[in-house]
């Protein structure tokens, strides 16, 4: 189909505005209301639509800009050097294709590249003057950027100081890697500052508890951390930084040769250097890489959007120029897209164990990440509240490796007139029972307990589970097929099975049949505390199901428990007490245990121990690698049978550390803190 010029004329000035918009709010509001993909996409069609039409190409046009406008709250800083963008190749074709004219440019058969992770967070500059940091500033648009010094100071893995002896200017010229120990009299160096997942996840974590508004990816997080006002806050996000090049160094210096050795030097002078950087001998090499990193990408602990192969070779690299914006020597390999935008089609509400109702956005079919997603979490109605999401709206969609994806913005100015609001339920989806919301809890929650086949199902799962009742054998799968044909309306129902019934059900045969009444059977042994914590009353874990347990030695204790009396066990509160009381004022819940007492689920007694017998009371332990003919679970319920407390993490005031096989941080962190380590021979001799 072909256009007239002043179509393409059009087209061309409707792209400009739009990325501008976004540019916009990329750099100045880091806001971005747009996933990465969809710029890109834009920007690829702006690229391919002006140099079809060179007469159309202007200055001011975002495919001849570096970044974007940047804020002045904190003033302006000019760079030394322009902090240059690198071009992006979108496949595999592209990379070869760039190799390929680069050869051509330098005139050689075969390019040494370094590959490093294309890091997803803010690009800053750090200049030092005899080895201080005096000044730090965003890219902004390549040549000016704003001063961040203030917040950059707080990144705990940005020097203040530099590791070496400060230039004396009396000093001839010297080489870098002859003065190893030396620090320039003047260096700029330029590196990423970006927000690790782990602290984002729990960052998000905390303003969920707070009802607050989520942060939507970790590159956002850490750009509007290094804007915030106040610095103390700054502090408190936990920002991370990763060197990964030089800019501006004096004259008087004479810096390494090769990119590699130059990353080498900026490590010695005390910056962080990405491990995952490496040295590849052509093109090949490089799409190794890539994959490699494709696969290894979920594992990392920062987010990266792909790959950056540059010319290892200083000289080739100033052979072989630059371009427009971008040096002719790197080029970005983009990674799968984690965010995408789609179309929110409907809300459906599930209904979990303990009756909570979920939203769940029912999506228009998205590749994301090489995945397709058409389900999203929505996580609950505050949630919908602060997205202001409607039926109808183009929404961006996040998912990270094996995570749940979730919807984490909408793009307002897409909304059609027809959007529809989303409506707390008054009735559960499943029995149409009521819907309650307790006050201080974000959740609502379906009020027919185990009426609602939804819970009763969950709770089945939750009460076969190995944790609980352990019944092997006994998957969700199985349970929702016993659920729909009527075979077990109740936990107690299991042990009413018949062989003979579970082996007519399609893909089970006699063996099958025979080794799920087994398992069952022998479930029937179990403990107080597992059986207490099979039955799926809220907020009580494995922990606290033991804790109970033991400090009333019998479930009729238990059952008669009052409120005060409950809250008087360790880890138990005002709420928890309360669900549990509750639990137990229910007369079904009642009538259950009974039947299933009657139907042979038994446990020994819980004999009083004195203090005096508890030989590790008051101490702490961390297990960590692998032990020889034990499990963690056991060798931790060993331990606090006698008396000991388990702890996940090292810290002073633990005990000991039991390290069996391939232990590895936690080993780590002992070692440094001077806490005493144990092998496997110590629980043994228990």
């Amino acid at each position: 189909m072909s256009h007239n010029k002043s179509d393409i004329e059009k087209r061309v000035a409707e792209l400009r505005a739009t990325l501008d918009n976004y540019n916009y709010q990329y750099y100045v509001l880091d806001n971005p209301t747009v996933p990465d993909a969809e710029y890109d996409r834009l920007l690829r069609e702006l690229q391919q639509l002006e140099s079809e039409h060179p007469e159309l190409v202007s200055a001011d046009s975002p495919t001849q800009r570096v970044g974007g406008e940047h804020s002045k709250k904190f003033g302006d800083i000019r760079h030394e050097l322009p902090m240059l963008s690198i071009n992006n190749a979108m496949s595999t074709e592209e990379v070869v294709d760039f190799d390929r004219r680069l050869k051509k440019t330098l005139n050689i058969e075969s390019v040494e590249y370094v590959c490093e992770p294309k890091f997803d967070g803010l690009a800053i500059s750090l200049l030092y003057i005899s080895g201080k940091l005096v000044r730090a500033a965003t890219r902004g648009d390549g040549y000016t950027g704003e001063n961040i010094l203030h917040n950059a100071r707080e990144v705990s893995d940005i020097p203040k100081t530099l590791q070496g002896t400060p230039f004396e200017p009396n000093i001839d010229l010297f080489i870098a890697e002859t003065y190893s120990n030396t620090v320039p009299h003047k260096i700029e160096v330029r590196g990423e500052v970006y927000m690790k997942k782990s602290v984002f996840e729990n960052l998000n974590k905390k303003l969920v508890n707070k009802g607050e508004k989520l942060l939507a990816n970790p590159r956002n997080a850490a750009a509007g951390s290094l804007r915030l006002l106040d610095s103390k806050k700054a502090k408190q996000r936990k920002l991370s930084f990763f060197a990964y090049s030089i800019g501006y160094v004096s004259d008087e210096f004479e810096l390494p040769q090769t990119q590699f050795k130059r990353l080498k030097f900026v490590e010695k002078l005390g910056f962080p250097v990405c491990d995952k950087v490496k040295v590849v001998s052509n093109v090949s090499a490089c799409i190794k890489y890539y994959e490699e990193m494709l696969i290894e990408r979920e594992s990392l602990d920062y987010e990266i959007d792909g790959i950056v192969y540059k010319v290892n070779d200083i000289a080739l690299q100033d052979k072989a120029g630059y371009v427009s914006k971008a040096p002719k020597w790197a080029i970005a390999h983009k990674l799968p897209p984690q965010e995408e935008s789609t179309k929110l089609l409907s809300i459906d509400f599930q209904v979990g164990r303990t009756g909570a109702l979920t939203p769940v956005a029912r999506l228009e079919p998205v590749s994301v990440g090489g995945v397709t997603v058409s389900n999203a979490t929505l996580h609950n109605m505050d949630e919908i509240a602060r997205l202001d999401a409607r039926i109808g709206d183009t929404v961006i969609i996040r998912r990270a490796g094996d995570v749940i994806p979730q919807v984490v913005s909408v793009i307002l100015e897409k909304r059609p007139p027809d959007a529809e609001e989303i409506l707390t339920p008054t009735n559960c989806p499943v029995c149409d029972s009521p819907v309650e919301r307790t006050k201080g809890e974000a959740v609502i929650r379906c009020t027919g307990g185990l009426v609602c086949s939804a819970q009763r199902n969950e709770s089945i799962k939750h009460f076969a589970s190995r944790k609980a009742m352990d019944i092997d054998g006994l998957g969700d799968k199985l349970v929702e097929i016993f659920a729909e044909k009527g075979m077990v309306k109740t936990i107690s129902d299991l042990y009413r099975l018949k062989a003979a019934d579970i082996a007519a059900l399609e893909r089970m045969g006699e063996k099958s049949a025979e080794n799920l009444i087994n398992a069952l059977e022998h479930s029937k042994n179990t403990t107080l505390p597992k059986f207490l914590y099979s039955l799926g009353i809220r907020e009580v874990g494995e922990v606290t199901a033991k804790n109970i347990a033991h400090h009333f030695l019998t479930l009729d204790a238990i059952i008669n428990a009052s409120q005060e009396e409950l809250e008087s066990v360790p880890d138990v509160g005002p709420i928890v007490a309360h669900h549990i009381r509750a639990f137990f004022d229910n007369d079904e819940n009642i009538e259950q245990i009974n039947e299933l007492k009657q139907l042979g689920v038994n446990w020994p007694d819980i004999e009083q121990t004195s203090d005096d017998e508890l030989p590790l009371k008051g101490k702490t332990y961390v297990i960590t690698g692998t032990l020889d003919g034990i499990s963690r679970t056991e060798a931790k319920s060993k331990l606090e049978a006698l008396g000991a407390k388990v702890s996940g993490s090292v810290s002073s005031k633990t005990t000991a550390l039991i390290a069996g096989a391939s232990a590895g941080s936690k080993l780590k962190k002992a070692q440094e803190l001077g806490v005493e380590v144990l092998d496997q021979s110590f629980l043994d001799s228990l």
